[in-house]
Order: structure tokens, then C-alpha cells, then sequence
């Protein structure tokens, strides 16, 4: 016993003296290496690694993008029973040592001298502080040596208050969390100051093994964990038995949970961010950039609502395609049908299910959380088989018809708690909806769903516009001579051009012939013959270089009178472009969609090649004389607008008017076979596209238009986007002038004439010739006009 005491004397006398000179020895390195450590003054400009995230108009998250997820806060922010449960796990006497703790590096010294390695630091925030900022996490002396010396000089010139804010914000604490804040939204999903007792100390416990200790991945050994820094808080006196006693009672409630985006806008967001990393490169994923879009979040779900539910419609009156797929429910159980649906994703409403029984008209199906829910008759009565995009087949008279156990079908949740069969799209469509004065985006939906195809055919699809392209060919017409009373002839024509390839015999949608037509009317019914006649008076090169005047590409807009039909390559996004011209009173604009940039809270001063995408940099709106980008006469714009506003008034847009507004105005389009369906339409303030076809280009079917196909999404967007919006219709210029005329002939009617109609001219194209004498025949006087 003697020679044990003597040995514990002996060794602990050792390990004092080791400590005396390790103390010694930092001291003199201190003051020996001080000018060779790191500038310590440097955290105090420390820029920590925080995610890029983008917000709509209004400020809701769309999107966070970066490996690690910060979100740091100030010493003033740290809650008191979060400081101190810190403080119970990794530092208790951090407010009264100057870096080192002499209690830790006692135990570290004797776990070198009894093992030969260090098994444990000792470590305080200080020290961590050092190591994480300055050091690399190796475990050798040298390292330790050096973050002893850094945590000194740290300890010198920051104040407590400035270490420990640096500490909690550059932690790493699991699950891509850095900081305390992060690792509230993410476990618990709250914010700091709003977790409990108990979640604090669970977030406190997480440093020494963010893995080990993760309450996702671990609860158990996490509640461990929470329990011992509790008692330590209580040992401490941080807290009361009361407090203790209820917390270690807390069930641990924590998952993982991701950014609360409240505004899904992918589309939008990726386009934010592939901008933002052409001008910053992978510094945009670190530097905490918050990007401010334009977009606003009421009209963005409306847009997705929209195109979503016409998309669906579309496929509901061709027929169902059949299940996704089928399996064999024999000796399946529930977890393992919920395992055969976790392969088939949900995009937006639209659930995979798995179909477990069917009766004479009802089928249950499974869900991917195992719940088991009633697929009604009612809800699945329209799915007769699709044969064609133009035939379907008989339709079903008992749920057996359409569905079969083991089908993986899709199901679509109703307002009533019901649900309704349904399928994933096989056509696709756009839409795109924007300030016709600024051009600033306010809604864009790309397709049905981003994560089912980020293709994003609103900036990236070029189809053919059909007649929504007209319009840009008459403005052209009436800037070159004609009037919207000019009187045009609709009949058969042939046309011989090299570049059609031979001879060309186009018609019109309907087959028939209306003879002369004033060019209001032949706009608003949509009369091709006319629109050929139209370009080829005017000149090809003529109408296509104003044309290109609204921004469509020249490379992809053919000098040649299949143009008047709309035989161009464009995107929805230039489309609708050009319209705001039309809405705006004939200024061209560019479409943009970042409206600020900035880092905590402080505007980011943007590079040269920030591009037009960015407000700061788009031209029109810096620029002093709104005259410069003018394209087209303000009488010629305001005359297309009311020709347009007759679209939905007595033509192809009819369907429009269920909105009961006066204030719009558009344009349907659809291309040969079907191809593709549009409709392009405006109020004063918006102007918005639709578009609807497949990724490669096959028809629709024989019955689908624009008025069918893509006017029913623009109608259920604009019903949402201009609720309780008062009427707002483009206002005529002085420039204008309205005067009386004969429908038959364009003239001016005479006095007295009892079918006269009232149309727009601009100053200089108003007619000067009266129509006919009473009782004079109209072709008579039509006859000396073509003559």
C-alpha cells in the first residue's frame, strides 16, 4: 500500500509538473510566435458559408440552395437556456478562464502520459473556436500545441460574447446543419427561441458526435445525451429540479425537416439560381445571397393550378392510357405494398396508389403512407381506353372496366375528401404571365411539374405560334398603309415560291371563302387567305423585319409567306413579349425576373454581365427616355388591342367572356395537324400565354384548338390573377380617331346609313371617300376598289 501511495505521489507530482511546464511553455510561445499566428481580427470579418435562397415578390422561400445549411444568429439571439446548457456540455467555467481550461488539460495530459496519444482535448469553445476557423481537426500535439496558443491570443482581443457567437453559428451539428439556428429548423423545424428545455439540450449534446448523437438517426443515445448536459444544468444551477424532472420526461419528437419553402416555384428558382452562379460561380451556393424575384405568389399558384388542371383535362377527353404499372398482391403485406409504391414519386397532388380490391363501382387503393381510401364511380367514370389521339374507347360500366388489383394507378385528392382517378400527362404545356410595362415576370410554370421534367418550355421550347403570330403582321400592315376597315379578299390563291418548295394551296380553318373582308374582321375570325394577301402586299422583307422588331429571332423567322401563318420558331416567353407591346401602347419591353440581390439585408452591387434577367441591369427601366423603345406607333398598338378585345368579344376567344370583364383582350393559335395550342391575351396591367403540346411535336387531336386546348388555362389563370382587380383596358390615344363606316366597303357611310359601324383609325389613314349613295349596291363599289 505504501509503494502504491508513493507511485500515485510520484506520478501525480509528474503530471503537475508536465502541466506547470506545458503552461510555461504556451505562455512563452505566446509571446515568443504571437506575430507568427493568424490574425485573429479576421473572424470578426468572418463571412460563414450560407445557402443561396430565393423568394417570390411577397417573400415567400421558393428555394434554398448549398451544401450547408446556416442561418446565423448574434449573441443577443442566443437564448440564456441555450447558452447554458452549451455551457453544461462543453465549457462550464468558459467565462472565467482566458482560452484553457486547467481542469481539461489536466485530463488531456493524463490521457497522453498514461496512453501515448490524445484520446480527448480538453477543449474550450475558445479552443474549438480556433480549431474550427484557423486549424485542421487532426488529433496531434502539434495541432493541439498550436490551437492552445491561437485560443490565447483569441481570448486577448475578442470579447466573450463576440467567441461564443462565433461558436454557435459555425458548429457543425448533423444533417448538413451548421450553426444552432439551422439546427433548430431542421430537427424541430422551429426557431431557436422557440424550442423547449429539453430540444435545447439535445441541440447542445450534438457537437462532440453530430452523427452519434443525432436524435434522427440515433434517438436513443441522443436522449442519453440530453438527459446527462440536463443533470449537469442542474449541478450547475442553470436550472431547478422542476425544470429537470419535466424535460427528461419530453418525448424526442425530432425528424428531419426541410427548408419551409412556402411558394414552389421551380421553374422560377432554377432559373434564379443558374443566373446567379453564371455571375458568382460556386460562391453563390456560400456567400448568403438572398435573391428577390418578381414573381408573385397568388398568380404563380394560379398559373401551376391552372396549366396543372388543363393538362389533366386534356388527357380526361382522350382516354385512359391504363396503370403505371402492375404488380402481384399475393402474400404482399402492408409494408411491403407501402415499399412497392416508395418507387413511384408524387408529383404535386397527383399520389401514386397502389388499387387492393375493386366492387361493382368502387375500388380501394393503397397510399404511399399505408393509409387505405374509396376511389368512387363518379371518379372514374370517364376513363374510357384511349385507342388515338383522335378515338376512345367504349365507355366503362363497372369499376373492373378501368382498374384491376394490383394496378399502380394515380389518384388526384378532391375539396370533398374524395378522390378522383387520374394519370401523369403525356402532353405538356406552359404558362407565362407578366407586366406588359416593365416586362418584370409575375407567374411562370414551365411544364406539369418540374420534378417530372425541369425542361422548362416556356423559355426553352421553340413551337410554332400559329395565328397567335397575326397580330405582329397586321400592326405591320396598318403601319404600312392599311387600316383596320381595309378591305382585303378572301378567296382561293396559289402560290408559287422557291422557297415553299412548289406550289403552295392554303386554306382557311374553316374551308371556305368570305370574299372581301375588312381586316378588323378577318384578324378577329382568324382568315389565313387574308393574312397571305396581307404579307404579300406589303412586302415579305418589310413584314418581316417589323416583325422581328418585337424580338423574335431572325434565324428562326422565314422570309418567306408561310410567316403570315405563323410558320416562325418562338418560345412562350417571346410570344408574350411581343403581346405587352400591344398592351403597353407600343414600347418594346424585356422580360425579367430579379428584382433584388442583396446579404443581410444589404443590397449586393451586381457585375457588368449581370444581364437584362436582373432589374439593376435592364436597359428600359435605366434608361431616361421611354421614347427610345418604342417599336410601334401608339395608334397602331391601341387599333391591334381593340381588334383583339373583338376576339374575345365575336371570335375564336368567346369562351373568354365567362370571365365577364370588358378590359381583355387576345388571340388563339393552333398549327397544322394540332401541333400546338395557344392563346395569347392582355389587360393593361397583365398579359399572359398558354401553351399546350407534346415535347415532340405530334397532334393533339383533330377537335383541339387554341380555343380548346390552351384558352381554358388562360381563363382559369386570369380568373385568379385579376380577382377583385378593378377593369383596366388599354386607353385610346389622342392620336386616334373613330369615325363611321360602311361594313361592307371600309368607306365612310353616309349620312343617315342604317348599318354603319363605328371604327378606329389613326389620323393619317382615316377615310376620306364616302361609301356608296343610298340604294347604290356595296359591289358595285367593291368592284372599283379591287379594280
Amino acid at each position: 500500500m505504501r509503494n502504491f501511495f508513493t507511485l500515485f505521489k510520484y506520478f501525480l507530482g509528474l503530471l503537475l509538473l508536465v502541466i506547470v511546464l506545458v503552461i510555461a511553455g504556451v505562455f512563452f510561445a505566446l509571446h515568443q510566435y504571437k506575430p507568427n499566428l493568424p490574425d485573429v481580427q479576421e473572424l470578426r470579418e468572418v463571412r460563414f458559408q450560407i445557402p443561396l435562397r430565393i423568394f417570390s415578390a411577397d417573400g415567400k422561400l421558393m428555394a434554398e440552395y448549398g451544401e450547408q445549411r446556416r442561418i446565423p444568429i448574434s449573441y443577443a439571439e442566443i437564448p440564456d437556456t441555450l447558452r447554458h446548457a452549451i455551457l453544461a456540455a462543453e465549457d462550464s467555467r468558459f467565462y472565467e478562464h482566458s482560452g484553457i481550461d486547467i481542469k481539461g488539460l489536466s485530463r488531456a495530459a493524463f490521457q497522453l502520459i498514461s496512453s501515448g496519444e490524445i484520446q480527448s482535448g480538453g477543449s474550450t469553445i475558445t479552443m474549438q473556436v480556433a480549431k474550427n476557423f484557423f486549424l485542421s481537426p487532426e488529433q496531434t500535439f502539434v495541432r493541439k500545441f498550436n490551437e492552445i496558443l491561437l485560443s490565447l491570443k483569441i481570448e486577448q482581443e475578442l470579447s466573450k460574447e463576440e467567441i461564443l457567437e462565433l461558436y454557435v453559428n459555425k458548429i457543425y451539428l448533423g444533417q448538413r446543419s451548421y450553426g444552432v439556428q439551422a439546427a433548430a429548423n431542421i430537427y424541430y423545424g422551429k426557431d431557436i427561441s422557440e424550442l423547449s428545455l429539453g430540444q435545447m439540450a439535445t441541440i447542445a449534446g450534438l457537437p462532440k458526435a453530430p452523427s452519434a448523437n443525432n436524435p434522427v438517426r440515433n434517438p436513443q443515445r441522443s436522449i442519453e445525451r440530453r438527459n446527462w448536459i440536463l443533470g449537469r444544468m442542474l449541478s450547475l444551477g442553470y436550472i431547478d429540479q422542476s425544470d429537470y424532472d419535466k424535460a427528461i420526461q419530453e418525448t424526442e419528437i425530432a425528424r428531419y425537416h426541410t427548408p419551409d419553402i412556402e411558394l414552389s416555384a421551380p421553374y422560377v428558382a432554377e432559373m434564379a439560381r443558374a443566373e446567379m452562379v453564371r455571375l458568382f460561380g460556386d460562391l453563390a451556393y456560400t456567400e448568403g445571397f438572398n435573391v428577390t424575384t418578381t414573381l408573385d405568389s397568388t398568380m404563380q399558384l394560379a398559373a401551376d393550378n391552372a396549366l396543372s388542371k388543363g393538362l389533366i383535362a386534356y388527357h380526361e377527353r382522350h382516354g385512359y392510357h391504363g396503370p403505371e404499372a402492375q404488380v402481384s398482391l399475393n402474400e404482399l403485406d402492408d409494408e411491403a405494398r407501402t415499399s412497392i409504391l416508395a418507387d413511384y414519386s408524387l408529383y404535386g397532388n397527383m399520389h401514386p396508389a397502389l388499387v387492393i380490391n375493386t366492387t361493382e363501382q368502387e375500388a380501394t387503393f393503397q397510399l404511399r403512407d399505408g393509409s387505405e381510401h374509396t376511389l368512387h364511380w363518379d371518379a372514374m367514370k370517364w376513363a374510357r381506353p384511349y385507342l388515338s389521339v383522335n378515338s376512345i374507347g367504349a365507355a366503362p360500366g363497372k369499376a373492373s372496366d378501368v382498374l384491376s388489383i394490383g394496378d399502380i394507378i394515380r389518384v388526384i385528392p378532391n375539396e370533398e375528401n374524395t378522390w378522383h382517378l387520374s394519370q401523369l400527362p403525356r402532353v405538356q404545356g406552359g404558362v407565362i404571365a407578366m407586366e406588359p410595362d416593365t416586362g418584370a415576370i409575375r407567374a411562370l410554370s414551365g411544364g406539369f411539374n418540374y420534378y417530372h421534367s425541369k425542361f422548362n418550355r416556356v423559355i426553352q421550347a421553340y413551337r410554332q405560334p400559329g395565328s397567335t403570330f397575326k397580330p405582329f403582321l397586321y400592326a405591320a400592315g396598318l403601319e404600312n398603309g392599311y387600316s383596320a376597315a381595309s378591305v382585303i379578299n378572301d378567296s382561293p390563291i396559289v402560290i408559287h415560291d422557291i422557297s415553299l418548295e412548289g406550289e403552295w394551296r392554303p386554306e382557311n380553318h374553316s374551308r371556305d371563302f368570305e370574299g372581301p373582308i375588312r381586316l378588323r374582321e378577318a384578324l378577329y375570325r382568324s382568315k389565313n387567305l387574308v393574312s397571305i394577301r396581307l404579307m404579300r402586299d406589303i412586302g415579305v422583307e418589310t413584314a418581316q423585319q417589323h416583325i422581328l422588331r418585337f424580338g423574335f429571332e431572325a434565324d428562326r423567322t422565314p422570309a418567306n409567306l408561310s410567316l403570315s401563318l405563323g410558320s416562325a420558331d418562338v418560345t412562350p416567353i417571346q410570344i408574350n413579349t411581343g403581346y405587352a407591346t400591344f398592351a403597353n401602347g407600343g414600347y418594346r419591353v424585356t422580360p425579367w425576373f430579379i428584382d433584388e440581390v442583396n446579404v443581410n439585408g444589404q443590397p449586393v452591387a451586381l457585375p457588368e454581365n449581370a444581364g437584362d434577367a436582373f432589374k439593376h441591369s435592364n436597359s428600359r427601366l435605366n434608361h431616361d427616355n421611354p421614347e427610345d423603345f418604342r417599336i410601334l406607333d401608339e395608334s397602331t398598338a391601341f387599333i391591334i388591342s381593340d381588334i383583339l378585345a373583338d376576339v374575345i368579344r365575336r371570335g375564336t376567344g368567346r369562351r373568354a367572356q365567362v370571365l365577364q370583364r370588358n378590359d381583355l383582350a387576345g388571340k388563339t393559335g393552333t398549327t397544322n395537324q394540332q401541333k400546338d395550342a395557344w392563346f395569347s391575351g392582355f389587360n393593361r396591367n397583365l398579359v399572359a400565354t398558354a401553351w399546350v403540346g407534346f415535347d415532340q411535336p405530334a397532334p393533339l387531336g383533330r377537335r383541339e384548338y387554341g380555343g380548346t386546348a390552351a384558352l381554358p388555362i388562360w381563363i382559369d389563370f386570369m380568373r385568379e390573377a385579376l380577382r377583385d382587380k378593378p377593369e383596366s383596358a388599354p386607353q385610346r390615344p389622342d392620336s386616334v380617331v373613330r369615325a363611321r363606316i360602311d361594313p361592307a366597303t371600309g368607306l365612310l357611310a353616309y349620312e343617315g346609313q342604317p348599318d354603319a359601324i363605328n371604327e378606329y383609325f389613326s389620323e393619317d389613314s382615316a377615310p376620306r371617300r364616302r361609301a356608296r349613295l343610298p340604294g347604290e349596291s356595296a359591289n358595285q363599289v367593291l368592284e372599283s376598289l379591287f379594280d
